[in-house]
Parts: C-alpha cells; structure tokens; sequence
C-alpha cells in the first residue's frame, strides 16, 4: 500500500492506484470530462489536474499514479484557476446554444461550467461547422464536439470497430470518421455507444419524435406502440421518479397519454421468436439443416457487424428476424385482419433501448408488409415526448397492454439483458424436444457480467455447446476463436451493446456511470416474479399459432417472420 495525503487527509491506496481514485475513495471529488473509467484516462481535457507539492507542473488526477508520501491539492487557488480557464477554452470551440440542446440538463461540460460558476468565457466562440447526413440513426454535431476522445476510445476498445479517429494536431485537432469515409462506409454499427459515452451533446440518436407526434395527431392514423423488454429497465431514470411508480402497467398508461391508440408488450413477440428460433436451432441440431454454430440474429448492430467484419459467417445467422419486426408484421396483418383495420392507416410505432433499431426498420429486404415497422424512437425519446406533453407519470392510473399482443412471459422480459435470448431459447428447445418443462432458472448458468460467456447445457442427454457474448470487440475475439478452430459451439448468443439491450445505444444516460448491470438485474426479477415463464406457453402466441401461422418454421410463418440478413441492405 502507498501512504499519501489529499487535501489534509491521510490516504492509503493500492500501488498503482491514480490519484483521481485515491481522492474518490475518501470522498473527495475531482471533476472530470474527458475521463472514463476503463476506457479514456487520456487526461486530454485537464478538467482533473491537481497539484502535488514541490511540482512545478499540475497533474492530471485520472492518470497520474499515487507515489509514496506525496501531498496532493486538488482545489488549490492555482488549481481552481487552471481548471477554469481549461474550461473556458473548451467552451470557446463549443456550440454552447445549450437551450435547444438534446443533452441540455444532463451534460458534463454544462455541469462543470456551472460547478466552476464561470459567467463569461474570456475567449472568442468559435464552434467547428457542422457537416452531416441527418437521415442517420447516428447524429453527430462537430460543433459540441469538445475532442475528448471517449468516442474513439469507445469505439475502439469497447467495440472494436474504429469507426472514429482525431486528424490534425494542436488547436486544429478534430474527431472525424477514420480515413475520411462516411460513416457506412466505415463499419458503423449504429450501436450508439458512443452516444451513451459521449459528455455532451455531440453525438445523439435521430431525433423522431415529431414523425410520433404527428402520427397519434392525424385522426385518420392507427397508431400502435410496441415497447421493448429493457425500455421498463430505464424508461424512468430520465424522468425522475421512483422506481416504484415506474411500474410496466403505468409505462402503459404513460403511452395511452400521449395519445397512442393501442400499446402493446415486444416481450409478445420475444416470445415469437424464441418459437421460430428454437425451432430453427432444433433442426439445425437434429437435420443438419443449416451452418453451425447457429448464432442469434435480434441485434441488428450484431448483424451489421458481422456483415462487415466476417461475411462469410452470415449464413450462421438464424433467419428469425427480431421482436421488433416480427410484432411490426403480425400488427399489420392478424393484428389488423383480426380488428378489422386498414393496413395502411397503420402506424407501428417501437420504444426501443437501441439506436441501431432505427436502421434496421428501414432494411427494405426485412419487409413482410409495405414497412412492417414505421418509426423507432428510442428510451430518451419517450421521456422526452411525455415531457413535452406534460405527462405527470406519477398521477397516472396503472393499465394493463393492450390485447392480443400484449401477453409476454418472464422468458421474453429476459430478451433484454445479455444471456435472455440464449436462456429464452432453451427452456423452449427443452420442451420441445422432451415435450415437458425444464425448471425456469434450469440455464441461468448463461447469465453473468463478463463479455464472453461458455457453459454446457444438457436437453434430453444431448450436451449443447453454448456461447454468450456482449460488446462487439469481445464479438470478434468469439468469431476469430471460431474461425481458427479453438473455439466450437452449437448455439451463440450475441448482443452488440455490453450487457445487452438494458445498456443499449438508446438507453437514458448517466455520465461516467454504466448501468447495464443494474437494469438486468430488474429483469430478472420481474422474470422470476412472473406467472408465465416459457414462450411456448403464451396463450396469445398458442392462439396465434392455432388460428393464423398454423406452426412454427411453417410457409407463413417463413413469409412473416424470417428474412435473408446475407442480403441486407447496409
């Protein structure tokens, strides 16, 4: 252990220890911007630095190491001083219109500015102009952009891809996509991860909320909300309330608020596609019937991924599409047969966790109907529509979803955290294969935290070899296992955002802070408190079945509810 002391207070911290860590472990605050732990402690911001006596130079607490009987000020007259005319600096290259900005209330340059109390920036504004495609799930604003580098270092470390990089040096430093391509053309998942690690307002989701607005307006349009498994995870933390009232049933009525005619539960149709994709993982165990190791296919940052990156696997995907757009399908037909409802006055509207779902509604090859899914917005989205429309959650009578694709299982709740599907997937398969249940929490071997995941499971005396991933970077390391022959499974599981959907792109952020963990844990919960836990015991998708898709695996279901992602627009 090293001894030192920081502001007066005598601290002992473990070799190799920053002082940034040493300081928080005895309460001590030291801003920070550019710093993320894990992932950028390039102190490029010197929003952190600090003086150690005797030192001529102020350092930066994130990635200085603790050195044995060194004392440490970390709100020194000179400290404060050099800390408020960095952040001047940084201010003077920043849009800083912060009214109409998207991360207005929850920006760490704004908070630090206003914890500093700087009133005037003694510098001349002069934000870098703004040059981008606003068709684009991923939005960037260079001129918020304060180079701090999280988004590099996200990208890269995190996710593996590189989609970004700094040009120029000095004062003329600036983040661009990597080797001047657009940023399609760059391999960009649209994960959005560097959108949930970035401190301002320079990376965002598109903005869709006016296409939502306008829909629930128009007296001639159905509007249909479906809401993902991991939005009731989060849906509050941007809101404000308690968790207890941010209950599912009031996320519901929250919808109905807003003016949405019918809203229904994506844990329905998480639901369906564990039918069709544990079906497809059977024949392909038993009839030799398609490429192996089969691998999940309702990411669609994965799927871009491994378009891009190994091409040559994609026919390891199953065909099954996602929740989201097999419920888009079945809305605009059993849904619309059933109620008796023009397709064409249908807009399906999807509350996801993930930015990436924005591209994928839009693939024209994963269609069934004109657009199955019409509009994504994402978790911050809702919390902003319900606060536009001044929706006061906390008054709002509980209600239940709407019917009948509104009944999910524990087993579909699941689908948001990283091992749901996987585990999903197999309390069906078992079924189907020994026509009995499995106990509910049989798999949760496939549950954890780390990025690569192995376990063996047994069905029916067969031991199936399984892989659970999450994070892309961890994707490609699974992949490259697989490609040289040290790795071999029979199932994979893989979601492009570490932990899963519950820490997708898409997700209300908390800077510096990874909740992903925590939101799963919610899940799981509501998956054991459930009196439904298996798919296959949905009574809306037995009904579906019985009456409109016959099977599953069958021809209509194929029509519905599988697409050819090797021929996926990107």
């Amino acid at each position: 252990m090293v001894k030192l002391i920081i502001d007066g207070i005598s601290v002992e911290a473990a070799e190799g220890t920053t002082i940034l860590n040493a300081a928080r472990s005895v309460g001590i605050n030291i801003p920070t911007l550019c710093y993320f732990d894990k992932i950028n402690d390039i102190g490029a911001c010197r929003v952190c630095v600090c003086e150690i006596k005797g030192s001529d130079k102020l350092a930066a607490a994130c990635n200085t190491v603790v050195s044995e009987g060194i004392e440490v000020y970390t709100n020194s007259p000179r400290v404060r001083a050099a800390r408020k005319i960095n952040v001047e600096l940084i201010l003077s290259t920043h849009n800083c219109d912060c009214v109409a900005c998207v991360r207005s209330g929850n920006c760490a340059l704004q908070t630090i500015a206003n914890d500093l109390n700087i009133r005037t920036v003694h510098y001349e504004n002069k934000p870098a102009r703004n040059d981008w495609d606003e068709t684009l799930p991923l939005q960037r604003d260079a001129s918020k952009c304060i180079s701090c580098m999280r988004c590099v270092n996200v990208c890269d470390r995190l996710q593996g891809l590189s989609v970004w990089e700094v040009n120029g040096s000095g004062s003329r430093a600036k983040v661009t996509v990597r080797d001047g391509l657009g940023i399609s053309e760059a391999g960009c998942a649209f994960c959005g991860q560097c959108i949930t690690h970035c401190p301002t307002g320079a990376l965002t989701a598109r903005d869709d909320t006016d296409i939502v607005f306008d829909a629930i307006e128009d007296a001639d349009t159905v509007t249909i909300m479906q809401i993902a498994p991991a939005v009731r995870s989060a849906w509050a933390d941007s809101l404000g309330i308690d968790a207890a009232i941010a209950t599912e049933k009031r996320m519901v009525a929250a919808a109905k608020a807003l003016g949405v005619d019918y809203v229904f539960d994506t844990d329905f149709a998480a639901d369906l596609t564990i039918m069709e994709e544990a079906s497809e993982l059977i024949e392909r165990l038993t009839k030799g019937s398609g490429a192996m190791p089969m691998f999940t296919s309702c990411c669609p940052g994965w799927v871009r991924f491994m378009r891009y990156n190994y091409p040559e696997l994609a026919e390891n995907l199953s065909s099954a599409k996602s929740p989201q757009q097999m419920f888009g399908a079945i809305a605009k037909t059993y849904f619309a047969e059933k109620m008796g409802i023009d397709p064409a006055r249908i807009c399906c509207i999807s509350v996801m966790p993930c930015s990436s779902k924005k591209y994928e509604c839009d693939v024209p090859e994963i269609n069934a109907t004109a657009k199955d899914v019409d509009v994504v917005i994402t978790t911050r989205e809702l919390a902003r529509m319900l606060k536009a429309n001044h929706v006061n959650v906390a008054t709002l009578e509980e209600t239940e979803f709407d019917s009948p694709l509104g009944t999910g299982s524990g087993a579909g709740v699941i689908f948001g955290a990283t091992g749901g599907v996987m585990e999903a997937a197999l309390r069906t398969a078992y079924n189907m294969l020994t026509g009995t249940n499995p106990d509910a929490d049989a798999f949760k071997v496939v549950r954890g935290k780390s990025g690569i995941r192995e376990a063996e499971v047994s069905v029916n005396g067969t031991t199936l070899r399984a892989a659970v991933v999450s994070g892309l970077a961890n994707a490609r390391e699974l992949l490259d296992s697989i490609k040289s022959g040290k790795a071999s499974y029979d199932f994979v599981e893989v979601m492009a955002c570490p932990g899963g959907c519950a820490g997708g792109g898409g997700q209300p952020i908390t800077d510096g802070v990874e909740l992903a963990s925590e939101r799963s844990k919610k899940l799981y919960v509501l998956d054991s408190k459930s009196t439904l836990r298996f798919s296959h015991e949905n009574p809306e998708i037995k009904a579906l079945y019985e009456s409109y898709l016959e099977k599953p695996l069958s021809h209509k279901a194929h029509e519905l509810l599988h697409t050819d992602h090797k021929n996926w627009t990107l």
